[in-house]
């Protein structure tokens, strides 16, 4: 069997340098003498001979065989955490937390009633549970940097096993001018007011949630605060029948009928991001959410 030429240490130092745009900045992150960073990419570069990085004024930049071998590191060094993670996560057997992602679409009383049957077999392991919107749940389940997560239309090249419906209705208040009429027959009735839209919770966001057609909006971070805002008359909103159901039965808010489409359906996903780092508190948690929509697990 043939010796590896590099390290995984060089290639993560080679990383940072590059991460952080430079080797000054790597090391203070790294908390390591700038120097002993020169050593190693300068070694790593010589033991394969090929130029990786190239100093231009004060910042060194990649090569194009440099962005090349860069990209494959990102790989091996990732693949080696998740290694390591693994032999963690089997020596420790139970999980001490766990981090779950939901969608605000995502009934809370479901995923309450399966915390609450979790709980007496929990071992102590603490749950924190996330809202998200959008490509913010997408961010999270890309980053591994939670054990399940709840979505609409899931990220690419993750499996998906699907949950249930989400029902939007149209609402705003009594007293609005929307709410005279019998039936909105044209989209461009809708565009003449305000809408309440739900900001994306995603790192680089560039939507929001819902129908964005109309000129004049108002951003909040969640479907309660939209309520508050229709309940003083302002605007019309995309929200969950679950949070609106009694409201429009009791008088209190108004629904809306949209020629051709007065509801919206969305399918919602659970996802766990990583099965291979998947521990057995992980495991038991998924079975009782998927328990909640009646699907069996496999044994």
């Amino acid at each position: 069997m043939s010796q590896a030429k590099s390290t995984l240490e060089q290639w993560r130092i080679l990383q940072a340098v590059v991460d952080y745009g430079g080797y000054a900045q790597a090391a203070q992150q790294l908390n390591k003498s700038q120097s002993s960073l020169n050593h190693a990419v300068a070694k790593l570069q010589r033991q394969l001979d090929i130029q990786l990085l190239e100093v231009r004024g004060r910042k060194a930049y990649l090569t194009e065989q440099g962005e090349v071998m860069l990209r494959r590191s990102r790989h091996l060094t990732q693949s080696v955490d998740e290694l390591e993670q693994l032999a963690s996560n089997l020596g420790q057997g139970w999980e001490p937390s766990l981090t779950i992602a939901k969608e605000i679409i995502y009934p809370t009383e479901t995923l309450v009633n399966a915390l609450k049957a979790f709980i007496p077999f929990s071992r102590g392991t603490r749950v924190s549970v996330v809202d998200s919107v959008i490509s913010g749940t997408h961010d999270l389940i890309n980053q591994q940097s939670v054990n399940i997560a709840i979505c609409a239309t899931p990220p690419k090249s993750h499996l998906a096993q699907p949950l249930c419906e989400a029902e939007f209705e149209l609402v705003c208040h009594p007293m609005h001018p929307l709410a005279h009429l019998q039936t909105i027959d044209d989209e461009k009735q809708l565009a003449q007011y305000l809408q309440i839209v739900i900001k994306d919770t995603g790192i680089n966001a560039n939507q929001d949630t819902g129908w964005l057609k109309s000129e004049q909006r108002i951003t909040v971070s969640n479907f309660h605060e939209a309520k508050v805002l229709i309940a003083r008359q302002i605007g019309f909103c995309w929200i969950p029948n679950f949070l609106v159901e009694k409201e429009i039965e009791s008088g209190e808010l108004h629904r809306l009928k949209l020629h051709g489409s007065h509801k919206r359906r969305i399918t919602l996903n659970l996802i766990v991001p990583n099965r291979d780092r998947q521990g057995p508190a992980s495991k038991l948690l998924e079975s009782l959410i998927l328990s909640q929509h009646n699907i069996a697990t496999l044994k």
